[in-house]
């Protein structure tokens, strides 16, 4: 078969992989200038390693990403970083057993309860009954109103704003399921190792296209026609036998306008956010206890999260320098997701000295990433709402973030969901 791959993130990647290697004619369609996706990255002149836009790593549990990079025998570092809490302007070590059995802000009983709330959910493999309850709820109810108020509820509220109490206890329970202490991370950076995988697709006779848009998708009989508009903004038609769009639900509705109005309402029903990330280069460490990840617990805080990605990759890398994400999801229409980077760090400015003081003369420089979708709306009953692969037409398959389910979004699931749809059109090619 001919097949056009619409995206080239990890999802487009890995359907493109497998079916090459299955003897099927791949063209993969890009309209960004590199590889990744969500997990894109960008490179510095004075770095070795390129660096994500928005901070990515692996788990070890995550078979299906590992298994791909050893398939490619690609290196993969894995360490075991820091992962903390800021609650009450002090930072305390949270990523362990041991770790929440010494909590000293809550008492023993309440420690005692939340690790074995925490310990259910994680040897716990049956997830269906959960997406009837809401994460909220029986976390208030089952972990007691003072860890409940000081831990979680500021995550999920800085997580998921207005829809915070709506996710269902799934989401949390894959969060914790799958969570190891120790992470993993390819060498030279999730760019690097998109493109050595594009590299391979290439080498076995599969194209890829970057800069090149993908603006219209139809069907003629057997037939799918595409219309795409290279960086010379020239257009021209191409037909395939059938065609992955791994686009999220809004822009493969705006590149298919044929779609039934039923379809589209259902896709609709799917809500997501977006996120932000304004990533700091320091000449110091900013998390001087050597935390990678810090988990704000707190309801006025500006930032959701801060990642050092040099307390879990070696500075090195990165001409010593020290890397810093200030994470948020935001609704793509939030008046914070449509600030300026400066806008935003003078919003950030007085949340960031009560952990560092010093930190703004250590700034070398900043730069701000946005994406319009990085994160599902997991509410109850979510496997209902899925869409299938197979769209009303025929020969148009769907593959995106928003059927990964019950495990949250990653690469990981991107290179699942690849794999997946890549199954799904070879056997419907058969007779």
């Amino acid at each position: 078969m001919n097949i056009a791959i619409i995206g080239a993130g990890f999802t487009g990647l890995s359907a493109a992989h497998k079916l090459i290697k299955l003897g099927h004619k791949v063209t993969v369609f890009e309209r960004d200038s590199f590889p990744g996706g969500l997990a894109l990255g960008f490179k510095e002149k004075e770095w070795k390693w390129s660096l994500e836009k928005h901070y990515h790593h692996w788990f070890t549990s995550d078979r299906h990403i590992l298994r791909l990079a050893n398939e490619l025998d690609y290196d993969v570092i894995i360490k075991r970083p820091k992962t903390s809490v800021y609650v009450d302007s002090v930072l305390y070590q949270l990523d362990s057993p041991g770790s929440v059995l010494a909590f000293p802000k809550l008492s023993f009983s309440q420690r005692v309860r939340m690790a074995m709330v925490l310990a259910f959910l994680k040897f716990n493999p049956v997830w269906k009954p959960f997406e009837k309850i809401k994460a909220t709820q029986f976390l208030l109810f089952f972990m007691g109103e003072k860890a409940y108020k000081m831990l979680w509820e500021p995550l999920f509220t800085s997580k998921f704003g207005d829809y915070s109490r709506d996710i269902s206890l799934t989401w949390f329970w894959s969060r914790i399921r799958n969570r190891t202490p120790s992470l993993a991370y390819p060498k030279g950076g999730f760019l690097d190792f998109s493109n050595f995988l594009t590299k391979k697709i290439v080498e076995n006779k599969g194209e890829v296209f970057f800069e090149t848009e993908v603006i219209n998708l139809s069907t003629r009989k057997n037939t799918v026609i595409l219309q795409v508009k290279d960086k010379s903004s020239s257009v021209k038609t191409v037909d395939f036998d059938c065609a992955i769009v791994t686009l999220p639900s809004f822009l493969f509705q705006k590149i298919c306008p044929t779609l039934p109005q039923g379809y589209k309402n259902k896709l609709n029903r799917l809500k997501g956010i977006g996120a932000t990330n304004l990533v700091l280069r320091l000449k110091k460490p900013f998390l001087t206890d050597g935390t990678y990840w810090l988990n704000v617990c707190d309801n006025n805080s500006p930032v959701m999260a801060v990642v050092e990605h040099t307390n879990f990759m070696n500075k090195t890398f990165y001409n010593n320098e020290n890397i810093v994400y200030l994470g948020n999801y935001l609704p793509a229409t939030h008046p914070k997701f449509n600030m300026e980077a400066s806008d935003l760090l003078k919003l950030y400015d007085p949340f960031l000295k009560k952990i560092n003081p010093d930190y703004r003369r250590n700034l070398i420089k900043y730069h701000l990433f946005k994406a319009p979708f990085a994160q599902s709306i997991v509410s109850l009953n979510y496997s209902k709402l899925i869409p299938p692969f197979e769209t009303p037409l025929k020969n148009i398959y769907l593959a995106n973030i928003q059927q990964v389910y019950p495990w949250d979004r990653g690469t990981n699931y991107a290179v699942e969901l690849g794999e997946k749809v890549a199954d799904i059109v070879i056997n419907a090619s058969k007779p």
